[in-house]
């Protein structure tokens, strides 16, 4: 079955917004300079984000409740489906993900025929994100074992940027871990028992520019321990198998 090559043209970029207001109009005029297309999905913030946005005549969507990143994410990946788009690039609201290496996710996609491109912080000698021991530890942990589910060697199993192409895209849409990590690491266990491709390339990831977490360290450790469980005990999110999904979506391209 043929692999879908990607152009810059084919991709959607999703910026999850909550509480941005700071940061939110350098990151989309900066994706916009670059040529691609984006919405932000604004994540019922109580700031000025949507005003900035509007100002900067973007394009986005406001959630009616507060769902977290997975569900702002979700409704990115349905509006990316329902505007004819191949795949979707996630790209956070605080100036924390390289707007730059947008091409560097899709020339990997390419060249690996991969269904999801992780940018690993890890892999870059330009990243300048500063970790403490705990949480470094607690990523290491969660990339060992999303490494065995998606048999492939992934060094930043949190990273949430990351480009992710048709079908794994519609699966997504469907069915999507929304709480935190779930997006992240869970998204990978779910992908990788599917059989679907994954594959990582180095990004440079920074620090915050502005505003605050929306996961304090306690917090952090909690939802930490919450995925495991949920992993070990198999209650995670459930898509249909890669082959399966490509053979469908083929199929219904041929028919039209």
């Amino acid at each position: 079955m043929k692999s879908l090559m990607l152009s810059k043209q084919d991709v959607l970029v999703i910026v999850p917004a909550f509480n941005e207001q700071e940061s939110i109009t350098q990151v989309i005029t900066d994706i916009a300079s670059c040529g691609y297309k984006y919405v932000v999905i604004d994540d019922c913030s109580v700031d000025k984000t949507r005003r900035r946005v509007i100002e900067a005549k973007g394009e986005v969507l406001t959630l009616p409740i507060n769902g977290g990143v997975g569900a702002a994410l979700r409704c990115g990946f349905r509006y990316a489906i329902d505007h004819g788009y191949k795949a979707v690039i996630q790209c956070d609201a605080d100036g924390q993900h390289p707007v730059g290496h947008f091409d560097n996710l899709i020339d990997a996609m390419n060249e690996m025929n991969a269904d999801l491109v992780v940018g690993s912080r890890f892999e870059s000698d330009l990243t300048s994100m500063s970790l403490s021991a705990p949480r470094r530890a607690a990523m290491y942990l969660l990339a060992r074992i999303a490494s065995r589910y998606v048999k492939q060697p992934i060094s930043d199993a949190t990273s949430g940027f990351r480009i992710i192409k048709s079908p794994l895209l519609e699966s997504f849409a469907k069915s999507f871990p929304t709480y935190y990590l779930g997006d992240t690491f869970e998204a990978l266990v779910v992908a990788g028992k599917a059989n679907y491709k994954i594959v990582q390339t180095p990004a440079p990831i920074v620090d915050r520019q502005t505003g605050r977490p929306s996961s304090s360290n306690s917090d952090s450790v909690r939802q930490i321990a919450k995925v495991l469980l949920v992993t070990i005990l198999g209650l995670h999110t459930k898509i249909p198998n890669a082959t399966d999904s490509r053979r469908l979506l083929f199929s219904e391209k041929e028919s039209y």
